[in-house]
This record gives C-alpha cells, sequence and structure tokens, in this order.
C-alpha cells in the first residue's frame, strides 16, 4: 500500500511461447525466468499482492513456489499470440472483483521477460503513480541506441524518407545527436496504471503517461539470442557480487 492505496501486481505468464519454448519456467542461470520478476515484486514495499495469470498448470506451480498467488486459471482464448494485454487484465479484475469483491486502487504489469528489474524499480514507479492522481499510468522508459530522427522509412516510390523531421530545419536527419529533440523507448520494466484506467477508460495506459526514466535498461527476452545475451549479463553481475 501506498498513500492509502492498495497495490496489486499482476504477472502475465502464458504458456505458449514459440521462440523459446516453456520460456516462463525455463531455467535462466538455475532459476526458472519467472521467479526473477515474482521475487522482485514481493520484496517491492508497496505491492500488497502478487497474482499471475496464465492458462498453464506448469506455470502457475511455479508461479507458486516463488510465492506469487493464482487464483483463477486464463481462459484459453485469452492465451493466442495475437491476445493483448488489456483484455487479461480485464479479465483479472473482473474476476478478483467478482469472486473476491477485492478491487485494487493501483495495478502494476509485471512482465516476466525483464529478469533485471529490482524491488525499487517497482517502488519508485508506484510513488510516481501515487503522487499524481491526475495521470493516468506510468511507464519506465529509456533512452535508445539510436535516435528516431536518425531513422527512416520507405516511400511509395521506394525511395528513404525520414521517419522524423524537424519543422523548418532541412535535413534535419544529419544533425548531431545533441541538437535533436529527446527521445525514449518503452522498456517494460515496470508498468503501473490505475485501477480505473483499465476499467472505466478501458485502456492500459491511459493519454496521461508519466516517465520513469531508467539511466540503463535491457530489452526482454524474446528470443534464443536474447537468452544467451541474458545469462551472461547474469554472469557479469555474480562476478561483480551484485
Amino acid at each position: 500500500m501506498v498513500n492509502h492505496y492498495s497495490v496489486l501486481a499482476l504477472v502475465l505468464a502464458r504458456g505458449g511461447s514459440k521462440r523459446i519454448p516453456n520460456k516462463n519456467i525455463k531455467p535462466l542461470d538455475g532459476k526458472p525466468l519467472i521467479g526473477y520478476s515474482i521475487e522482485a515484486a514481493k520484496g517491492s514495499k508497496y505491492i500488497d499482492r502478487v497474482i499471475t495469470s496464465t492458462d498453464s498448470a506448469e506455470i502457475a506451480e511455479v508461479a507458486k513456489q516463488f510465492g506469487s498467488e493464482v487464483p483463477f486459471m486464463r481462459p484459453d482464448e485469452l492465451a493466442a499470440d495475437s491476445v493483448t494485454d488489456f483484455p487479461v487484465f480485464e479479465h483479472a479484475l473482473a474476476w478478483l472483483k467478482e469472486h473476491e469483491g477485492y478491487e485494487p486502487d493501483i495495478v502494476v504489469q509485471v512482465r516476466p521477460t525483464s529478469p533485471l528489474r529490482s524491488a525499487e524499480d517497482f517502488d519508485k514507479a508506484i510513488a510516481l503513480l501515487a503522487e499524481h492522481p491526475e495521470a493516468d499510468s506510468v511507464r519506465t522508459v529509456a533512452e535508445p541506441e539510436q535516435s528516431p530522427y536518425k531513422m527512416y522509412k520507405v516511400g511509395d516510390d521506394r525511395f528513404l524518407e525520414p521517419l522524423l523531421t524537424i519543422p523548418g530545419v532541412p535535413e534535419s536527419f544529419n544533425l548531431p545527436g545533441q541538437k535533436l529533440p529527446k527521445a525514449y523507448k518503452h522498456v517494460g520494466y515496470v508498468d503501473v496504471m490505475w485501477r480505473k484506467t483499465i476499467v472505466e477508460k478501458k485502456k492500459m495506459t491511459g493519454d496521461k503517461i508519466l516517465p520513469l526514466i531508467l539511466p540503463h535498461a535491457e530489452s526482454g527476452i524474446n528470443t534464443p539470442e536474447d537468452w544467451e545475451y541474458y545469462e551472461y549479463l547474469l554472469q557479469v553481475r555474480k562476478n561483480l557480487g551484485k
């Protein structure tokens, strides 16, 4: 709880991963991937409950072993590749209200694919939203490796066109990086939103999104190459005593 607001962390972990089979429970440096995220959420000083939404009995069992609640199983129709996060959150919140009368004020999205986040990352994002009731949500962001102002798209005539331009500045894509508008990429460490953003506004993040700017953040695990990279990063952390 923070500022008298109740806080629910929802871990989304379906069982149908194709690029990395059984990704959510596959051991990463000796620990199931989902375990890192549940442990970080459980370490938060503001999160009251950690619940996993999954369609897999095997994932549910592993989630419970790490301290997550699994009070319901996700319907199969909400576990397909094409399903977005929003209906999964809607289902979870509706189930909790109907079966438990539980309506948290703040909802935290926990992606198992970001195992390097810390409990402090959760706490900073939750506290930021709690301090700004006028906002719809908070998202963690970081500076991209390359500015989108230096990116291109292919036009209908098959020639390159700037993806973004600065009005009144010819060839703004040729400016040095420090003269370009600051841009940020979304990193899936922590997304925090008011329950009413989902239930009343029918949106995951709403229109008023506050940034929690991280000095450095890794993209999540989505490919076998990502998996190998994270194995390396975790070994480096061990060697540094972190």
